[in-house]
């Protein structure tokens, strides 16, 4: 399994649009083939800092839904919205306590 972190910092008056992008596409980022797990969280002392953590079968499936139309779709209208440069992370897990 192929575990994926990617953080975003938000321009300020921004967010509220990008919250909107994500919860019109989180269903069917979730529905994408090989995605186990999706969630969205927020930095809790920089509200404009965003960052999705997401399960995935293979790294394969990951790549297959970073080609596809939707993820073209999705960031095509977040990528404007960034303050920052995003960072992203894919790593497995090694011990689970």
């Amino acid at each position: 399994m192929l575990i994926r972190y990617v953080r975003m910092t938000f321009q300020e008056d921004k967010v509220e649009e990008f919250l909107k992008v994500f919860e019109s596409s989180r269903e069917q980022i979730r529905a994408m083939h090989g995605c186990l797990y999706l969630e969205l969280m927020r930095d809790v002392n920089q509200p404009s800092v965003f960052m999705t953590h997401s399960h995935w079968v293979s790294e394969d499936d990951l790549n297959n839904y970073r080609d596809s139309e939707l993820f073209k779709s999705v960031w095509a209208k977040t990528k404007p919205l960034f303050a920052d440069k995003p960072l992203a992370f894919s790593v497995e897990s090694v011990v689970v306590v």
